[in-house]
């Protein structure tokens, strides 16, 4: 079960936050005082792994300047309750197979399921699920699961509610009931015994059969046949729901506690914020807080003290690239008299880090703020996955203190260990350039109080907290951690000019420059030297590059770019959001005359192929010839895909479209280049040209 959907209202500063979709790994981004925090909070409700923190509470979570208004409302029944969180959760193989299993097939309409929780204190169950049930199909299966008479069953499959079948088959029942009755006493006044034994037997059609009996007994499992969504949730998929985790910088561990006194508030179920990173790393250490009380054998329990150290550093430690010589180490014994308070008897668990170069060990509290952050979050992460169940990894502004690249080490953590995860998501806030990945901008959602910006009071439909999918809604300060990923990206892989002609990628360059350089060999026209190419890498990559940088004074940005149906929308957008002039986006469909082209549909067809083939020699099996792409698509790049797909390279080789535009541009001088093909870049050279 997957969280894909939601939509957060009333709820500190939110009034309406918008429907926002989740994916596996979702990036909250927006400037102090957004209402960040508060998003992650009202997820965290709906079902925190920490138990006690489920409820919401009126006077401390809804927004404050109309709380008491709302309250007078809900006395005076002006108003119901508000529903805080509607979540959708997307339902996966395993939560089907289990309904498909119970009820049949097709039972739901859509594989999701709606959950929702308020303020409602009254409500027998806080949390309300809606599963789309089709109950006509449910009824249908039902009935074809038995092998009813043929007198039932036809009549039984036009029912459409389980209440209508219950009452048809009781009423049949009944029926029969009272035609038996009926035929026993008539058979009482029969005083031929041969006679009297063959109208028993005829009694006997009369009876209810077993199998309309047994699904009687099946519907009477379904004990209110009006709530169906509840049946199912309690049934079959409340166990799939997802915990939610919270984790911010009130979670960090302080690396040494008293034993007996950590135990105790975990048997109280009283633990502190910080007592659970600790225990986490201790239960991932496989320690036991009881035998670590009664250890009997000093030997034993050093020998268990060092696996667990050597194991937690393995473990734990790989992902930290700041300091490569550090080790985990922990110790166990009786408190003294100058020991912190709360540790001067009894015994003391210490977690500590030996730094193996300046040859110290320090408690792991004392270390930098990053580090205790880092190591904290890793360890009660750890401890929660060898679990195994469905979570929701909700991070509040996660590796704030950490340097930027530790903040890559941590999405490094990320991509590494909860991407690969199949029951884990993850979403978490940040305002930091270093913490959204620049490879996955997708990923990224925009939080925004235009609010605490206007002078004057907004409209309830425009104040608090907003989440916007498309960056292209969010204002400047939103975008400046955009800003300054896309930049340490581009500072990195491009350059750009203050005329910037904007291409998918190196590929694209290499073609564009080598087929300029022919056509002007030839004295025809090729690409203005004033452009400077700038690959982006990827179509996705596009709007949000226009948007950040085309703002720019005295910048002059244009497209040629591949056109596919998926990317429509994202053209459309940067005509409707005013980033490009319409004339300043050109695609490559627009010189080929197709729908759908890439840059290597500018070439005709046994062009390319003899690209390819030259390129792959050595891995192919045989020499690709047009006959062989078997696939319509007008694009050959997804042509060849299926072909590579059914005719796999040899020594685990893999098609990419780089290496025939690199091995172009060496041997472009011995290759035959038709005059289509010039005339096609030539066109679409002098229309770039013509917008300088």
């Amino acid at each position: 079960m997957k969280l894909k959907m939601a939509h957060i209202k009333e709820f500190k500063s939110i009034w309406d936050s918008n429907i926002f979709e989740i994916d596996k790994v979702t990036c909250l981004v927006g400037k102090n005082e957004s209402g960040k925090t508060a998003i992650l909070q009202a997820l965290y409700r709906l079902n925190p792994i920490i138990k006690e923190d489920g409820m919401f509470d009126l006077v401390h979570d809804y927004p404050r300047s109309e709380v008491e208004d709302y309250e007078q409302d809900i006395e005076s029944r002006r108003r119901e309750h508000a529903k805080v969180v509607e979540a959708t959760f997307e339902l996966e193989t395993p939560e089907m197979e289990a309904i498909r299993e119970e009820y049949g097939e097709g039972v739901l309409a859509e594989p999701v399921i709606k959950v929702s929780k308020g303020y409602d204190k009254n409500k027998k169950s806080w949390l309300l699920v809606s599963v789309p049930v089709l109950e006509f199909v449910l009824v249908k299966n039902l009935v074809e699961s038995f092998d009813l008479p043929e007198s039932l069953r036809g009549e039984a499959k036009q029912k459409d509610t389980l209440k209508q079948l219950s009452t048809y088959l009781t009423e049949m029942q009944e029926s029969q009931a009272q035609n038996l009755k009926e035929a026993k006493t008539k058979v009482k006044e029969l005083e031929d015994e041969a006679e009297k034994a063959a109208a028993l037997e005829k009694c006997k059609e009369h009876e209810e059969s077993e199998q309309a009996k047994a699904l009687r007994g099946r519907l009477a499992e379904f004990p209110k046949v009006q709530d169906l969504s509840s049946h199912i949730w309690e049934k079959i998929l409340k166990p799939y729901f997802p915990k939610f985790l919270y984790f911010d910088e009130y979670y960090q561990m302080k690396g040494h506690d008293n034993v007996q006194a950590l135990k105790k508030r975990e048997t109280e179920n009283k633990l502190k914020p910080s007592d659970r990173p600790l225990l986490g790393l201790i239960d991932l250490a496989r320690l036991d807080l009881d035998k670590l009380m009664d250890a009997t054998q000093t030997q034993e329990l050093k020998n268990k003290l060092e696996g667990a150290s050597t194991f937690l550093s393995k473990k734990i430690l790989k992902y930290w690239s700041q300091n490569k010589h550090l080790r985990m180490t922990f110790d166990v014994r009786p408190g003294l008299k100058d020991d912190p308070e709360g540790m001067k008897e009894g015994m003391n668990i210490w977690g500590e880090i030996n730094d193996t170069t300046h040859l110290a060990t320090m408690n792991i509290g004392t270390r930098s703020a990053g580090f205790v952050w880092f190591f904290s979050f890793l360890a009660w992460y750890s401890a929660v996955k060898k679990k195994d169940e469905p979570l929701v990894l909700l991070l509040d502004e996660p590796g704030l203190s950490l340097h930027g690249k530790a903040q890559e080490d941590l999405l490094n953590y990320f991509e590494a260990e909860i991407v690969t995860n199949p029951k884990h998501q993850l979403l978490y806030t940040t305002h930091s350039p270093f913490m959204v990945d620049s490879k996955h901008f997708d990923r990224v959602r925009i939080v925004q109080d235009k609010g605490i910006d206007s002078k004057d009071q907004l409209p309830r439909e425009e104040d608090g907290t907003k989440v916007f999918t498309d960056v292209l809604e969010a204002g400047p300060d939103s975008l400046f951690p955009l800003q300054g990923a896309l930049g340490y990206e581009i500072y990195q892989t491009l350059f750009i000019g203050p005329n910037s002609l904007v291409v998918e990628g190196a590929s694209d360059l290499l073609y564009i420059q080598t087929v300029s350089g022919i056509l002007q060999s030839k004295g025809c026209v090729g690409l203005d030297s004033r452009w400077t190419i700038t690959p982006v890498g990827g179509a996705d990559k596009v709007p949000t590059f226009v948007a950040l940088i085309g703002s720019q004074k005295n910048l002059k940005i244009a497209t040629l770019i591949d056109i596919q149906k998926s990317h429509q929308q994202m053209i459309e957008n940067l005509f409707k959001k005013k980033l490009l002039e319409r004339s300043r986006v050109l695609t490559f469909g627009d010189f080929t005359g197709k729908a759908e082209a890439d840059i290597e549909d500018m070439f005709d067809e046994g062009l390319y192929l003899q690209l390819v083939n030259d390129e792959f020699s050595s891995a192919l099996r045989s020499k690709i010839e047009p006959k062989d792409l078997l696939s319509q698509s007008p694009r050959i790049l997804r042509r060849l895909e299926d072909y590579f797909n059914r005719n796999p390279l040899n020594g685990g080789a893999k098609f990419n479209h780089y290496r025939p535009a690199r091995f172009f541009a060496e041997q472009a001088s011995n290759l035959k280049i038709s005059e289509l093909v010039l005339d096609r870049f030539e066109k679409a050279f002098k229309a770039v040209n013509a917008l300088l």
